[in-house]
C-alpha cells in the first residue's frame, strides 16, 4: 500500500515511518529535503498549504496525521488549519483512511488549550469524507517525546522541586514503541475505519509516582512539596529553567496535565493484540536511545 506520512520527522513519525516501510510504500512528509531510504520516499510539503498536500497525497490509499504546532503562540489556529486542509485534500485524492494520534482525555468538560487542540483536530480530520482512525495516548515514554524529557530533567537537575497538584493527577503513560505498534497495526484495517481508540501502557500512576519512579532508576530520591497555589503560567516560566522545553510548550502541557489520562475503552487490546511494555522498562529504553 502508498501510504503518507504528516509529521514524519517528529518523535513518532520517526519511529513510525522505518515500521510502516517493512510493509507499504511510504510517502514522508517534511518542510525540508531528505534522502530516499529504501521504500521511503521524503517529499517536501506543508500541512497548511493545499497544493503540496495534494501533490503528496498523489496515489495514496492511507495517511498518518502525527502534526502538531504546540510552542507557536497561535498552535490552535495553525493546528486547525492544518488538519482541514489535509481533510479536504484526502477527501479529493480518495484516500481510505486518515490515522491520526490524538490525547487521552480530550472528552474532558474543563479542557486545557492543548487538549482542545487535539479534539478540535480530530474534529477537522473528520471533515472530509475520508473515515478517520483516532489513537487517543496519553504520555509518550520515548526520547525526544516532550512531556517525558521535562520529567526526565527535572528528576536528573533538582534535588527537591516545588509542584502543583497536577503530580497527583492520575495518568497512563506508554512506551514509544507500543504506540507505534497500535498506529502501525490501524494500517488499512477497515473494521478501525471511523472508530477512535484509547491506547495505554499497562501501568496507571500519578505524575509524582512516575518522577520518584525515574528517580529510583537514575539512583536519586528528589523531594517532592505540593502546593495548592503554583499556575500554571508560573510552572512553565519555572519549568524553562530547569529543563529543556521552552515556556511556549511546557505551559500548554502543564495546563493538560491537570486532567485525568487513563484508558477507558481497551478495546484495541482485542483486536490489536501487543504485548504493552512497563513502564521502567520503557523508561530504560527512552533513557538508552538518548545515549
Amino acid at each position: 500500500m502508498r501510504v503518507v506520512v504528516f509529521g514524519a520527522t517528529g518523535t513518532i513519525g520517526t519511529a513510525l515511518v522505518p515500521v510502516l516501510a517493512r510493509d507499504h510504500d511510504v510517502i514522508a512528509v517534511s518542510r525540508h529535503e531528505r534522502a530516499n531510504t529504501g521504500r521511503v520516499t521524503w517529499v517536501v510539503a506543508d500541512a497548511t498549504d493545499p497544493e503540496s498536500v495534494r501533490a503528496a497525497l498523489a496515489g495514496a490509499e492511507v495517511a498518518y496525521y502525527l502534526v502538531h504546532s504546540l510552542g507557536s503562540s497561535d498552535f490552535e489556529r495553525r493546528d486547525r488549519i492544518a488538519a482541514e486542509t489535509v481533510a479536504a485534500e484526502a477527501s479529493v485524492a480518495g484516500l481510505r483512511q486518515i490515522v491520526y494520534l490524538g490525547g487521552l482525555g480530550d472528552d474532558a468538560p474543563d479542557l486545557s488549550p492543548h487538549l482542545r487542540s487535539r479534539m478540535e483536530t480530530g474534529h477537522a480530520l473528520a471533515s472530509g469524507s475520508t473515515p478517520v482512525t483516532t489513537l487517543r495516548a496519553a504520555m509518550v515514554v520515548g526520547a525526544g517525546s516532550a512531556a517525558f524529557e521535562t520529567i526526565l530533567a527535572l528528576v536528573d537537575r533538582l534535588p527537591a522541586m516545588v509542584c502543583p497538584r497536577w503530580v497527583s493527577t492520575p495518568t497512563q503513560p506508554i512506551a514509544l514503541d507500543d504506540v507505534v505498534a497500535y498506529l502501525a497495526a490501524s494500517c488499512g484495517r477497515e473494521d478501525f475505519f471511523g472508530e477512535s481508540f484509547d491506547v495505554g501502557g499497562p501501568d496507571v500512576m500519578t505524575y509524582r509516582q512516575m518522577i520518584e519512579q525515574i528517580g529510583r532508576l537514575r539512583g536519586r530520591r528528589p523531594l517532592i512539596v505540593e502546593v495548592p497555589v503554583l499556575t500554571p503560567r508560573l510552572s512553565s516560566y519555572w519549568l524553562r529553567l530547569v529543563t529543556p522545553v521552552g515556556a511556549s510548550v511546557a505551559r500548554p502541557l502543564i495546563e493538560g496535565l491537570r486532567t485525568a489520562t487513563i484508558v477507558r475503552d481497551d478495546r484495541i487490546r482485542r483486536l490489536a493484540p501487543i504485548e504493552l511494555t512497563p513502564f521502567a522498562t520503557a523508561v530504560a529504553q527512552a533513557v538508552e536511545a538518548r545515549k
